[in-house]
């Protein structure tokens, strides 16, 4: 199976890809997709939504995760970054694509077993999970992050599954 994580930005929007197989996880690949920042909103929106759809094409995951937006102080900001954050949900959505939401927090607690781990310590625990990835961005970093987190609570899911199967027998 493969699993899209997607860090949503209005400027840099990373991705990253993984196969997970059992237990095991393995890197395919990661990149940002950039608006630019002199073109309106709406143009800079729809840069983002057709770099989606073409990275969803070329390596066509099974399932993907979205980091959730978090409040910050300005609103302005909140605002437009929630709407980067809508197409990185409507871009899997409209290719059939299953999509999971995770709050930062829950990101970092998956990935490095602290809720407010820093960056760098995300980014370590990424390249430890999968030896040799080169990160294309610091935002491709989060959103293999992002995709661990979606990928480790699917094998939870399924390790409850089989035992509760198991019980049942």
């Amino acid at each position: 199976m493969k699993v899209m994580g997607i860090d949503p930005g209005l400027r840099n929007m990373g991705w990253g890809v993984i196969e997970v197989d059992g237990l095991r996880i393995r890197h395919v690949a990661n990149g940002t997709i950039q608006s630019d920042g002199a073109q309106a909103l709406g143009a800079r929106l729809s840069m983002l939504f057709r770099g989606l759809c073409q990275v969803i094409a070329a390596y066509r995951p099974d399932e993907a995760a979205v980091e959730q937006t978090f409040v910050n102080k300005d609103a302005t900001g909140t605002l437009k970054l929630g709407q980067a954050r809508g197409i990185a949900l409507l871009a899997p959505a409209e290719a059939g694509i299953a999509v999971g939401e995770y709050a930062p927090n829950a990101v970092k607690k998956t990935v490095v077993g602290v809720g407010h781990a820093g960056k760098e310590q995300v980014q370590h625990m990424v390249r430890v999970q999968l030896p040799g990835v080169r990160f294309a961005s610091p935002d491709a970093a989060d959103a293999l992050a992002i995709a661990i987190c979606h990928a480790r609570h699917i094998q939870g899911r399924s390790l409850r599954m089989i035992a509760a199967g198991k019980g049942a027998a």
